[in-house]
C-alpha cells in the first residue's frame, strides 16, 4: 500500500489514515474508511482539498479480507468466528472443552509481518461462548504473499486452533489406606476429587476404599475396568514414594504400564501416570485433597477429553509449573 497526500478528486478507492471531524468536532469519516465517489462532495463541504490515504497497489489484500482468509485457515473444530471489522476477528468456543493450539504454527504465523494471533493459554478448560483467540492484521493492507504464507503454514500443520470437547466421562476413584484411617481419608480426599470431576462435566461412577496392598489395589482397578470407566484416580493415606511402592505395583499387576512417576509441577511433584491399554490411571499426590490448583487439574481435563497424555506432555508443564 502506498501512502500519499492526494487531492480529494483523485482519492477515490483510497483508505483514510486518520479520522476526519466536522465543524462541531464530531467524526465525519473514520480512519480505515475506503473513499467512494459520493464522499468527495462531503469532503469538499468540510473544506478539504486533500486527504492522506493509503492507495492499494497490485498484490495488496485489504485488512478485513486478509483477516478473513487467515481466520478461515487457522480455525479448527468447535470454534465460532465473529464478523470481521478493522482487520480483527475473534474466536469463541461453541462447546465446553479444552483449547488446543499448534504452537509451532502459531509462532510461524506471528513471525510474518502484518498478521498477529493471540490466544488464551493452551489446554485451558473453556465454557461455550468463551473467547479464546483473536486475529488482528496490522496496517490497512497485507501483501498477498504474506497471506498465502499464513494459509500455507496453517494447512501444512493441520490447523492452528481448535477446542477438544469434554464428554460426559466416567471416572472411578480408588482410595487406599489402613482401616483406622478410612473415615479420614474418605472425608479429606473424596469431596475434592469428586468436585474436580463434576466441574469438568464428568461423573464419578464408582468409589471404594481398599487396603493399601498390591493385590487389593489391582483388584479395584479390575473392577473399574469392568465398569467401563474412562479414567481411574488413585489416592490415599500414603503418597507414592517409589516406583516399586505398593500402588505402582498394584497398577502393574492389573495390566498397567507406568508412563511417568514425578512431575515438574508444584503442588504435585509425586504424580504417577499409567495406562492399562487406553485407560488412564492417575496416582494422585496428597495435594489432590485440596481444591487449590495442582498437577491433577493440569492433566485431568486432557485425559477426560480422550487425549493420550505422556511423559513429553507432562515434562512440558515445567514452564509455569510452579502453581503456588
Amino acid at each position: 500500500m502506498r501512502l500519499v497526500e492526494i487531492r480529494i478528486d483523485q482519492a477515490i478507492g483510497g483508505v483514510l489514515l486518520h479520522n476526519i471531524a466536522d465543524a462541531q468536532g464530531h467524526k465525519a469519516f473514520a480512519k480505515g474508511h475506503r473513499l467512494v465517489e459520493s464522499d468527495i462532495a462531503k469532503l469538499r463541504a468540510l473544506g478539504k482539498t486533500t486527504v492522506l490515504v493509503g492507495m492499494f497497489e497490485d498484490g495488496d489484500v485489504s485488512e478485513n479480507d486478509a483477516a478473513a482468509r487467515v481466520a478461515h485457515a487457522v480455525t479448527g473444530a468447535n470454534l465460532t468466528a465473529t464478523p470481521i471489522g478493522t482487520g480483527r476477528v475473534n474466536f469463541f468456543a461453541n462447546a465446553r472443552g479444552i483449547l488446543k493450539v499448534n504452537d509451532a504454527a502459531l509462532a510461524a504465523i506471528n513471525a510474518l509481518d502484518g498478521i498477529t494471533i493471540a490466544t488464551i493459554p493452551v489446554n485451558t478448560v473453556v465454557a461455550a461462548k468463551k473467547m479464546v483467540a483473536t486475529i488482528k492484521t496490522i496496517g490497512l493492507a497485507v501483501p498477498e504473499n504474506t497471506v498465502q504464507q499464513a494459509e500455507q503454514i496453517a494447512h501444512a500443520n493441520g490447523g492452528v486452533l481448535s477446542v477438544r470437547v469434554l464428554p460426559n466421562a466416567r471416572v472411578a476413584v480408588i482410595l487406599s489406606g489402613s482401616a483406622e484411617a478410612r473415615a479420614r481419608v474418605e472425608k479429606t480426599f473424596l469431596p475434592a476429587i469428586q468436585g474436580r470431576v463434576e466441574d469438568l462435566g464428568a461423573q464419578v461412577v464408582a468409589h471404594e476404599f481398599v487396603a493399601h496392598e498390591e493385590r487389593a489395589i489391582a483388584a479395584a482397578i479390575e473392577r473399574a475396568k469392568n465398569l467401563n470407566a474412562d479414567c481411574v484416580i488413585l489416592a490415599g493415606e500414603t503418597s507414592i514414594m517409589d516406583l516399586s511402592d505398593v500402588t505402582p505395583s498394584g497398577i502393574v499387576r492389573a495390566g498397567g504400564t507406568i508412563e511417568l512417576y514425578g512431575a515438574p509441577v508444584e503442588p504435585g511433584n509425586l504424580l504417577l501416570l499409567a495406562y492399562a491399554n487406553d485407560l488412564p490411571i492417575v496416582g494422585a499426590p496428597g495435594c489432590v485433597k485440596s481444591r487449590d490448583t495442582n498437577v491433577v487439574d493440569l492433566i485431568l481435563p486432557r485425559l477426560l477429553a480422550g487425549e493420550r497424555v505422556g511423559k513429553k506432555e507432562i515434562v512440558a508443564l515445567a514452564n509455569g509449573g510452579l502453581l503456588i
